[in-house]
């Protein structure tokens, strides 16, 4: 028999529609279930995002894990990021933030780790809260109103701890005075950004910066091609020397150089890692299959050792723990880090590229340039196919016959010494991811990529 399903519950969070595939009686009913299967003995701490049910929802998620005699922190109006290290710290028993990040308006969610801020996934604990959650709405009458139990909640601000963490992680009296133009889309990133800010010696121009739940410049997605206009024209008219725009709960951020172009985020995990290897020599560096000849050889050139990982921020964590990364990257914006309990920051990654360009001398299109002629890239490109499994056997079958290498951790690559791809479904949707990459040969490049198109819309 096939266990029920709720449509919020995805692979690694919890996300839906308000009301109808999240509302604040589930919600409780969550907290509960998160009780009930992880049964921490050490307070859970709360935040919530910018939007407009985001307090409600987690007062409702407060009164469910007090309702199972579990103790609560709220650290009240928060990104991600810092509930993670509100969970990192010792005597926490995890955390959970209220959001749906760059999912529109009407969308919440709900983000779960345990103690020092590991991850809850489908596989380590997500599916079992699932399964309980399910059970106490049908056995649960819902509260007429969703209060904390006094003595087992109290509030508390983590700011201080969490600004001074993070800049622990960069020499801040190397900074030098560079103009940033950064785009907080409304979102939570805002406040904190200033926070860090304060205690750097830096020219700012801020866009859509003031924390707003009716997200009236749209939903903060700085992947979407017209928001990304948005923020190059800025940084072009500001002159600033690069720029950076982060999502609605700030746990990914997102780069544009001094002309305005968009940072593929591919580039960006060679450039962390350059940066952090200069601290922590010979160390691993996790990478994710999609895209990873430039990050090989950065890791490569600067005395580490990369190491490869399927995507997705569980499996990351879990490999960074594993051979005790310093850093770990994926191209789609998330980077994790060793010294932030081995999880992901949006902030993190921007003090350490004022922290690179302080101290390189040149600019950021300077800086990538090179990259990008050396492996040029395809970026991610996305199909719907309702029978993924069958298109990924088809292009599989087709290249048989040439010399190559493959690996299926996570999909399939194949190389073929000059080009390689990355084919992989996604968990949730019917959609096939493709990345493609050469050596120093756009051509190529352009040439694959249509041949691979081809191949998928047979």
């Amino acid at each position: 028999m096939s266990q029920q399903k709720l449509p919020a519950f995805k692979a690694y969070d919890i996300r839906g529609r308000m009301p109808d595939q999240l509302n604040e009686f589930m919600v409780y009913c969550i907290g509960r279930a998160y009780a009930r299967v992880l049964q921490p003995i050490a307070p859970i701490a709360i935040g919530q995002d910018a939007r407009l049910s985001s307090k409600p929802m987690s007062q409702a998620l407060i009164a469910g894990l007090n309702a199972e005699g579990v103790q609560t922190v709220d650290i009240g109006f928060c990104g991600t990021e810092m509930i993670y290290y509100a969970a990192g710290q010792v005597g926490m028993g995890g955390g959970i933030m209220v959001t749906a990040s760059h999912n529109p308006a009407d969308y919440n969610g709900l983000k779960m780790v345990k103690a020092e801020a590991k991850p809850i996934s489908s596989d380590s604990g997500l599916g079992a809260i699932e399964q309980e959650t399910i059970r106490l709405m049908a056995d649960v009458s819902e509260p007429s109103q969703y209060v904390p139990v006094m003595h087992l909640h109290r509030e508390q601000d983590v700011l201080a701890g969490y600004v001074a963490k993070l800049l622990s992680l960069i020499d801040v009296s190397k900074v030098k005075p560079l103009h940033v133009l950064v785009n907080a889309g409304n979102g939570c990133a805002g406040p904190f950004f200033d926070a860090l800010a304060a205690h750097l010696p830096l020219q700012v121009t801020r866009l859509h910066h003031q924390p707003d739940g009716h997200f009236p410049h749209g939903v903060p997605n700085p992947m979407l091609a017209e928001q990304q206009l948005v923020t190059a024209n800025a940084v072009v008219q500001a002159k600033a020397d690069f720029g950076i725009a982060w999502d609605g709960d700030f746990d990914r951020c997102f780069f544009f150089d001094e002309n305005g172009r968009f940072i593929e985020g591919y580039y960006l995990v060679g450039l962390l890692a350059e940066q952090l290897l200069k601290k922590s020599p010979n160390a691993a560096i996790i990478h994710d299959p999609r895209l990873e000849w430039n990050t090989i050889e950065k890791v490569q050139q600067h005395g580490g050792r990369a190491v490869v990982s399927k995507c997705g921020h569980s499996f990351i964590k879990d490999k960074m723990r594993e051979v005790d990364a310093v850093y770990g990257g994926e191209m789609s914006a998330h980077h994790y880090f060793r010294d932030f309990f081995y999880c992901d920051s949006g902030m993190i990654p921007w003090l350490l590229l004022v922290e690179l360009l302080s101290q390189d001398g040149r600019s950021l299109s300077q800086v990538v340039d090179q990259c990008m002629l050396d492996f040029p890239c395809s970026g991610e490109i996305n199909f719907t196919i309702n029978n993924a499994k069958e298109a990924i056997a088809r292009v599989q079958q087709h290249y048989a016959v040439q010399p190559h290498q493959l690996s299926t951790l996570d999909g399939i690559s194949l190389d073929f010494g000059n080009w390689r791809f990355n084919l992989r479904s996604s968990n949730t949707e019917p959609v096939v991811r493709l990345n493609v990459e050469t050596k120093s040969d756009v051509t190529l490049l352009n040439e694959k990529v249509a041949e691979l198109k081809t191949l998928l819309v047979a």
